[in-house]
């Protein structure tokens, strides 16, 4: 059949599974922007390229596919930098597509070339895969290397421009191939590794799993439900980690945390990881909470890179490949030797459901502004597990960690990169690809929320159920901490403080947007509730205390063994 150029990159993207595009168009994408959307697939454009970025990572992490973001030539691939290296380090598979001047443009030997940058010497160090549709029947071949490598090992993005003469030119090519036909998909593991895996687990008396960011971006929760069935074990979440699987939120407990995940994690004999790097949230599963019985733990790591085996700690059995395969592999070897629970896991549940129920006790209230904490316990109390989370910041991510009520399938934040004012973002691409069906809540800090506060009004166009909780202290809380335990009480803060006559309630209501002011608990709650009321995605503005928020960070002695501040 004969295609024009953008044509057949929407077909490869379709075999895939894809039909959702974020970007900014120019000149150069007006004809793919407009045939995606005659063809029905969700297309928005942002108001910031970075902005398109978060959102086609959140489109991923809530598919279990890759994601597309365009960025125009020039200063969009600029802007779009900060989203590539975020999603490098997030392990998101993105494809990033880029525009660019028709190479006679780039090889004339001139100055003063408007919006012309080398740009791929700009991002190649935070892709896996950079290359350039130089000729139009090299359209297959690249787009497909960029997905084969953006799925495979561990996930990442790629980048893949086309100067502006080969996008209308024309291919005569067979119907697009599916996945399989191309690249490898559903690896298994060894039989001889399950074999090996199956004898360690049935021969554990305190066995734990150990899941990460990327049983949820597979979205394998339900396999991994009949796993944890199977072993009658805790389930510790990693940082990234942070959704809930249904029907496991009463065993699931953060690791560092929660007693009940420390007394789990000291007690296990056995260890199966999935999904998580091992990395330093979870001291590299060899330090702090491992030592007491490092001698003991055996450990199972489903791992789809195989670089990655033996990296940051010694592994008994590796099942190399896609979890999505290898865990239902495990689920089938196991089925008819269920393990019974130890009488441990029934005290740990009960013990962690106190812990929880006695920081929404304790958490200070009657404080106005509110104290931070107590914010947490009043905007998560009634969410529910079927709404998609997000969060954002620094001091309010750490007290949304300990103190939040809620235990949602989908919780979505920037846990490896640290990368502020992803929520937002975050939010309207994770509710692009729900099709606004469930309700999103955003928690956030003043600060990052600013980063991309213009995307309310791409959350209205979109009419998305989303209400946004801004822990307003005008400052950055978190350094604000660092200035004072470096220098101590008084001193100056520098560079940290901004106006207080910012009311971001209103700024909501600017763009469309419901939005309402809240300095006192109880009216935390009501006011969420009638921003969801309200048919619109809503602001809520909580004065928070600055001094609380600085100086009361729960949990925080174990954050620092981890973070930059503390861990080198």
């Amino acid at each position: 059949m004969s295609v024009k150029v953008y044509e057949r990159i929407l077909d490869l993207f379709e075999a895939e599974g894809i039909n959702t595009i974020f970007g900014i168009p120019d000149p150069n994408f007006v004809h793919l922007f407009h045939l995606a959307e005659e063809r029905g697939w969700n297309v928005v454009a942002p108001h910031h390229e970075e902005s398109a970025g978060f959102m086609a990572e959140a489109v991923s992490r809530m598919t279990g596919k890759a994601a597309v973001c365009i960025g125009t030539l020039g200063p969009g691939i600029a802007n779009l930098a900060g989203a590539i290296m975020c999603a490098k380090v997030e392990n998101s598979p993105v494809i990033f597509l880029g525009g660019q001047r028709a190479r006679i443009t780039e090889q004339r030997v001139r100055r003063g070339r408007i919006q012309f940058v080398q740009q791929s010497a700009l991002v190649e160090a935070s892709v896996k895969y950079s290359a350039s549709i130089e000729y139009a029947d090299q359209t297959d071949e690249i787009i497909r290397e960029g997905l084969r490598k953006a799925l495979s090992g561990t996930p990442g993005p790629v980048y893949i421009e086309y100067p502006s003469h080969v996008i209308q030119e024309e291919l005569d090519v067979p119907p697009a191939l599916p996945p399989k036909a191309y690249r490898l998909v559903g690896q298994t593991a060894g039989q001889a590794q399950i074999d090996e895996a199956v004898r360690l687990i049935g021969a554990a008396k305190q066995p734990i799993l150990l899941v990460g960011h990327g049983v949820h971006t597979t979205r394998a929760g339900a396999s991994v439900k009949e796993l944890a069935d199977l072993l009658a074990c805790p389930v510790i979440q990693t940082s990234g980690g942070t959704s809930f699987i249904e029907g496991l939120e009463d065993r699931t407990f953060p690791y560092g945390f929660s007693t009940a995940a420390v007394d789990a994690v000291v007690t296990s004999d056995l260890c199966l990881a999935i999904g998580t790097e091992l990395g330093e949230p979870v001291h590299f599963g060899r330090g702090r909470h491992w030592v007491a019985n490092e001698a003991n733990r055996s450990w199972i790591y489903i791992e789809q890179d195989p670089a990655a085996i033996g990296v940051n700690r010694s592994i008994d059995v590796p099942l190399v490949g896609d979890l999505r395969a290898i865990v239902p592999q495990l689920v089938d070897a196991l089925k008819d030797s269920p393990r019974t629970a130890s009488p441990e896991l029934a005290a740990w549940i009960k013990e962690d459901a106190a812990q929880l129920a006695e920081l929404a006790e304790t958490a200070p209230s009657g404080m106005s502004p509110v104290h931070p904490a107590r914010l947490i316990v009043e905007a998560t109390k009634d969410f529910p597990s079927d709404g998609i989370m997000v969060r954002d910041g620094g001091a309010t991510t750490i007290f949304g960690w300990t103190y939040s009520q809620a235990k949602p399938h989908d919780v979505l934040w920037n846990q490896n990169f640290g990368h502020l004012g992803t929520g937002l973002p975050y939010a309207v691409g994770a509710g692009v690809a729900d099709g606004g069906k469930r309700p999103m809540m955003l928690i956030t800090g003043d600060s990052s929320f600013q980063f991309h506060i213009a995307e309310l009004e791409t959350a209205a166009r979109l009419n998305l159920p989303l209400v946004c909780v801004v822990a307003v202290d005008y400052a950055w809380g978190l350094e604000v901490g660092v200035y004072k335990r470096t220098y101590g009480q008084g001193s100056l803060e520098t560079g940290v403080h901004w106006s207080s006559d910012t009311r971001l309630d209103k700024v909501a209501e600017g763009f469309g947007c419901y939005g309402e002011y809240v300095d006192r608990d109880e009216d935390i709650a009501p006011a969420i509730k009638r921003a969801y009321a309200s048919g619109k995605p809503g602001v809520i503005h909580v004065a928070v205390d600055p001094k609380a928020n600085s100086e009361e960070m729960p949990s925080y002695d174990e954050f620092r063994t981890w973070y930059a501040e503390g861990q080198q």
